[in-house]
C-alpha cells in the first residue's frame, strides 16, 4: 500500500530587489575581474592565458616536440580547467602566438594565426606548442614555487600564479574590458625591465627616475616611434598616461621618375589595409593632397613594405606629414595600468609592477629552495640508513630472512640498527645488485654531495642577501636567454626630421649627386591647402615658410648609434658633457661643428665616407640644461648599412678641415686629405681594406696632434699625426701599432695637441669566452698624460694589468673627459674613482658598459 503523497508547502521569501541586485552585481562584477578580465601582477596572465600555459605543459609538450591540433589544446584547456566557451580559449592561445601583438609570444603556432588584419584559421587547421618563453613561465611548478587551487569541479588543480621567470606582464602588456574597470598596457623590452628588476633588488628605495633610466619607454613589438615621452612620464607615476606611435617611414624614388614614401613599420596593431583604406578615402574627400597611388608589397621574405606614391611637384616631406595628421600612420595609445595585486584591482605605476614581480621572484626562489632542501635531507637520512645496511649486510640479511613478515622485519632493523622507519622500509626494498662494493662508494659520494648541498641551500634561506644574489642571476640568465634588441625608437620631441618620421636619404649611397637641399616641416596641426603651390604650406595664419635658416649647429653622434643636431653649436654639448649621466639617455661619441644648410661626413667600420645633408637630422629641443639624445634617429634610418657595418665617427667636409684619420682593428693608420672628395658623389671607400679587417676609429688630425690605438691585449701606443703622411682614398694605409698574434686594435682616435692635459683613458678588462652583455670583469680611467709616447708601429705601454680570469680588453676609450659610460641601452653606469699608476688592475664592473663618450 502507498503512503499518500505529504502535501506541497511553499517557502517564499521576500527579498528587498535594490539589495538583491547590488549583491549579484557585485559578486558578477568581481567574478568577471578576478576570474576573466585582469590578469595578474605577478606573472602578467588572465586566468585563460595561465591555464593554456599550463595545460600545454601538463600535456607534455615542449618547443622541441612536434606541434598538436590547436584544437587539442583547447579542448582539454576547458574541459579541464576553463568551463568559458572553446571560442575564448582559442582565441587567447591565438594571441599569445601573435609575434605583432606579443613581445614575446607564449606559444608557438604553426599555421595561419591571423595578422593585423585578417583572422586567423579555424582551430583544427592550425596547430601549437609552447614557446620557448612559456618554458620560463612555468619552470619549478612542480616544486612548490606556487600554491594549487582546485578547478571548477574540483577534479583538477591548477596553479594559482605561475612562477613567472619572465617579467610578462611589463613584457607583453595587457588589455581587457571588465565591469566598471579596464586595462591596457604597453609591452616593453625584456632586457631593459630585468635590468631596471635587478637594480631594484639592490637598491630598494630607488626612485622612478632611478628606474627609467633602465625603461625609458615602451618597446612596440611591430617597431615604429614614439613621440613625445611626457605622456609615458605620466604613466610610469601614475598607472595612466598616454603617448602617440608613428609609423617608420623614408622617402625613396620608387620608379626611375618618381618620388615616394615607403612605410616599414606601422604603429602598434594597426593593419596595413587599415592604412590603405584611410588614405584612398583621404584621397577621395580631397583631405589629403599629393598622393597619386597607394600599394601594400608586403611579403615574408622583405617584411613590411607599404609604398605611397608622391604627385610630382609636391614635397614628399609634406605629403608624409599630412598623412601623420590625417591617417592611423600616427594613433595614441592611452595606458591604464590596472592589474590584480593579492585579488584586487589596482592601478600600478612603473615602480609597483617592478616590485610585484620583484617580490614574486623572491617569493618563488625561497620556496623552492625549502622545497629541494627537504629533498636533499630525506635523500641523506635514506642514504645515511642504507649505508649502515651495508657495513652489516649479513647480519642484515641473517635478520631479514629469520623474520615472519614484512613488518616483523622492519620493526627488529629499526630496534637493532636503530633506523627510522623510513631507512628500514627502504632498506626492505633495496635490489640486491646495490650490495656492491661500488655502489657503497657510490653511496658515499652522494651522502658527501648532499651534505654539500644542504649546507648551500641552508646558507641561501638564511641569508637574504645571498637569496637576492641568486634571484638576480636567475634574473640575468633569462634576459641573456630571451633578450632582444629595442625595436621602437623614442622621440622627445617632434622637431624637424624628428616630425617627418626620420627620413631615410633617398640618395644616400647612390652614385648620382645628391638633390639640393630640400626642407622639412615642424610638427603642426595645419592642412595643406586645396591648390596650394607645391612647396608650400598654409595655415589660419597664411604660408609658412619651408626652408629653415642655415644657423650654426653641431651633428652629434652617440655612443649607441643616434644621430642628431642641436640648436646651438656650443653650449648644447657643453651643457651634455656637465649633466648627461642626469639627463640624457645616451652619451656623445663624436661631434661636428657645421651649419643647417651644410652637409657632413660619417664614416663606418667598412672605410667607406658618406655624405649627409645635416637638415635631415632630428634638432634637439633648446631645453635648459643637455638636450636627450632620446630625440636623435639610429643611422640606419637614415643609411643603408651592410650587415656588420656600424658607424663610426662624423667629420667635417669642408676643404679647410684637417686631414681625416682612421685606423683599423689589424693595427693600420691612415690619413686622406679633404681634396681627396670630389663634389659628384655621395660616398667614398676612403681605405682599402686586407679580407677580414674593419676600420675601428676616425677623426680629424692636424700635424700637431696624437694618433691612440688601444689593443685588445691592453697595450696603448700613441705617436705624433705627423710621422704618417697624407695618402690618396684608395691606399691600405701603414703600419700604426705592432700586435702580437691573434690579438686587435679595438680603438683608434685622435687627441687634440691643445687639449691632451683634458683627455682621460677608459679600459674594462674581461674574459674573452665571456658573453657579450653578461658584465663582470674591471675598469680603469686614467689620465692620458700617464702614458709615453712610442714610434709608430711599435708596441706602446701597457694600459690595464689584468687579474686572475682576465685575459683581454673588452672595451676602451680615451677622449676628452670626464667619461660617459652607457650600457647597452644607452642607459648611463658610474664608473667613479680615477687611478693614478698607468698599469695598475682595475676595479669590479657594476654593471656592462657598451660604449663610452
Amino acid at each position: 500500500m502507498v503512503a499518500p503523497a505529504e502535501p506541497f508547502t511553499e517557502n517564499i521569501i521576500d527579498v528587498d530587489v535594490t539589495s538583491e541586485m547590488e549583491t549579484s552585481f557585485l559578486e558578477y562584477a568581481y567574478s568577471v575581474i578576478h576570474a576573466r578580465t585582469l590578469p595578474d601582477a605577478r606573472d602578467g596572465l588572465k586566468p585563460v592565458q595561465r591555464r593554456i600555459v599550463f595545460m600545454m605543459t601538463d600535456m607534455g609538450l615542449r618547443p622541441d616536440r612536434p606541434y598538436v591540433k590547436s584544437s587539442r589544446v583547447v579542448g582539454e584547456v576547458m574541459g579541464k580547467l576553463h568551463p568559458h566557451g572553446d571560442s575564448a580559449i582559442y582565441d587567447a592561445l591565438v594571441r599569445m602566438a601573435q609575434a605583432f601583438s606579443l613581445r614575446l609570444p607564449l606559444v608557438d603556432g604553426h599555421g595561419n594565426f591571423g595578422s593585423l588584419d585578417d583572422g586567423p584559421a579555424a582551430p583544427r587547421y592550425t596547430e601549437a606548442r609552447p614557446a620557448s618563453a612559456a618554458v620560463a613561465m612555468t619552470t619549478g611548478l612542480d616544486e612548490n614555487v606556487v600554491d594549487f587551487v582546485p578547478n571548477y569541479d574540483n577534479k583538477f588543480m591548477q596553479p594559482e600564479v605561475l612562477p613567472a621567470a619572465i617579467p610578462n606582464l611589463l613584457v607583453n602588456g595587457a588589455e581587457g574590458i571588465a565591469v566598471g574597470m579596464a586595462t591596457k598596457m604597453a609591452p616593453h623590452n625584456l632586457v631593459e625591465v630585468i635590468t631596471a628588476a635587478r637594480h631594484l633588488l639592490d637598491n630598494p628605495h630607488a626612485s622612478l627616475e632611478d628606474i627609467m633610466r633602465f625603461v625609458p619607454g615602451p618597446d612596440l613589438p611591430t617597431g615604429g616611434k614614439i613621440v613625445g615621452l611626457e605622456g609615458i612620464r605620466e604613466a610610469y607615476r601614475t598607472g595612466r598616461g598616454t603617448f602617440k606611435t608613428r609609423a617608420t617611414a623614408r622617402v625613396e624614388n620608387v620608379t626611375a621618375r618618381k618620388r615616394g614614401i615607403v612605410i616599414t613599420e606601422l604603429p602598434y596593431l594597426i593593419g596595413p589595409e587599415k592604412i590603405l583604406t584611410a588614405v584612398a578615402d583621404g584621397v577621395k574627400s580631397k583631405k589629403i593632397q599629393g598622393v597619386t597611388a597607394i600599394s601594400d608589397l608586403t611579403d615574408r621574405k622583405h617584411g613590411l613594405r607599404v609604398v605611397i606614391e608622391v604627385k610630382t611637384g609636391f614635397d614628399p616631406d609634406a605629403v608624409l606629414e599630412q598623412l601623420y595628421r590625417t591617417t592611423p600612420l600616427e594613433s595614441s595609445f592611452a595606458i591604464n595600468n590596472v592589474a590584480l595585486v593579492n585579488g584586487q584591482p589596482q592601478t600600478l605605476g612603473l615602480l609597483e609592477l617592478l616590485r610585484v614581480w620583484v617580490n614574486h621572484r623572491m617569493d618563488v626562489v625561497r620556496r623552492r629552495t625549502a622545497y629541494r632542501l627537504e629533498k636533499r635531507r630525506e635523500r641523506l637520512h635514506l642514504v645515511e640508513g642504507l649505508l649502515i645496511a651495508i657495513v652489516d649486510i649479513d647480519e642484515v640479511i641473517e635478520l631479514i630472512r629469520s623474520s615472519d613478515d614484512a613488518g616483523v622485519a622492519r620493526t627488529r632493523l629499526m630496534d637493532v640498527f636503530d633506523l627510522s622507519e623510513a631507512q628500514a622500509t627502504y632498506i626492505l626494498d633495496l635490489q640486491l645488485r646495490r650490495l656492491t662494493k661500488f655502489s657503497r662508494i657510490e653511496l658515499e659520494a652522494e651522502r658527501d654531495e648532499l651534505r654539500a648541498e644542504i649546507a648551500r641551500l641552508e646558507e641561501i634561506l638564511g641569508s637574504a642577501e645571498i637569496l637576492t644574489g641568486v634571484v638576480s642571476r636567475e634574473m640575468a640568465e633569462v634576459a641573456a636567454e630571451y633578450g632582444t634588441d629595442r625595436r621602437t625608437v623614442l622621440l622627445d620631441a617632434a622637431g624637424a626630421a624628428a616630425a617627418s618620421g626620420s627620413l631615410k636619404s633617398s640618395w644616400a649611397g647612390s652614385s648620382s649627386a645628391p638633390p639640393a637641399l630640400g626642407t622639412l616641416f615642424s610638427a603642426t596641426k595645419d592642412s595643406v591647402a586645396p591648390g596650394a603651390a607645391p612647396g608650400s604650406m598654409r595655415g589660419p595664419k597664411g604660408a609658412l615658410a619651408l626652408e629653415i635658416p642655415d644657423t650654426p649647429t653641431r651633428v652629434l653622434l652617440s655612443a649607441t648609434g643616434l644621430l642628431a643636431r642641436t640648436a646651438e653649436a656650443g653650449a648644447a654639448v657643453a651643457a651634455l658633457d656637465r649633466s648627461g649621466r642626469r639627463q640624457a639617455h645616451d652619451a656623445v661619441r663624436g661631434s661636428v661643428a657645421t651649419t643647417t644648410r651644410a652637409e657632413f661626413g660619417l664614416v663606418t667600420t667598412a672605410g667607406r665616407l658618406v655624405r649627409m645633408p645635416v637638415v635631415d637630422l632630428p634638432a634637439l629641443p633648446p631645453v635648459e640644461g643637455a638636450p636627450s639624445l632620446a630625440g636623435g634617429v639610429p643611422v640606419s634610418e637614415l643609411l643603408d648599412l651592410a650587415v656588420g657595418e656600424e658607424p663610426l665617427a662624423v667629420v667635417s667636409l669642408d676643404d679647410s678641415a684637417p686631414t681625416l684619420a682612421l685606423g683599423t682593428e689589424a693595427g693600420v693608420v691612415k690619413r686622406v686629405a679633404q681634396g681627396d672628395f670630389p663634389l659628384n658623389k655621395t660616398e667614398w671607400e676612403v681605405i682599402t681594406l686586407k679580407p677580414g679587417d674593419r676600420v675601428v676609429g676616425a677623426g680629424a688630425a692636424e700635424d700637431g696632434d696624437e694618433l691612440v690605438f688601444v689593443a685588445s691585449n691592453s697595450w696603448l701606443l700613441h705617436f705624433a699625426a705627423s710621422s704618417v703622411r697624407p695618402q690618396g682614398r684608395l691606399a691600405g694605409g701603414m703600419a700604426g701599432i705592432k700586435l702580437a698574434e691573434e690579438e686587435r686594435v679595438i680603438f683608434f682616435g685622435v687627441v687634440p695637441a691643445d687639449r691632451r692635459p683634458e683627455h682621460m683613458v677608459v679600459t674594462i678588462a674581461g674574459t674573452s669566452g665571456a658573453l657579450s652583455g653578461m658584465g663582470g670583469g674591471t675598469y680603469k680611467v686614467s689620465p692620458f698624460e700617464f702614458y709615453p709616447g712610442k714610434g709608430r708601429a711599435t708596441g706602446g705601454v701597457r694600459s690595464h694589468r689584468f687579474l686572475k680570469g682576465e685575459d683581454t680588453l673588452t672595451l676602451a676609450w680615451v677622449g676628452e673627459g670626464p667619461p660617459r659610460p652607457v650600457g647597452g641601452g644607452g642607459q648611463p653606469v658610474d664608473l667613479v674613482g680615477v687611478e693614478q699608476r698607468r698599469d695598475a688592475s682595475g676595479n669590479p664592473l657594476p654593471s656592462p658598459v657598451a660604449a663610452v663618450g
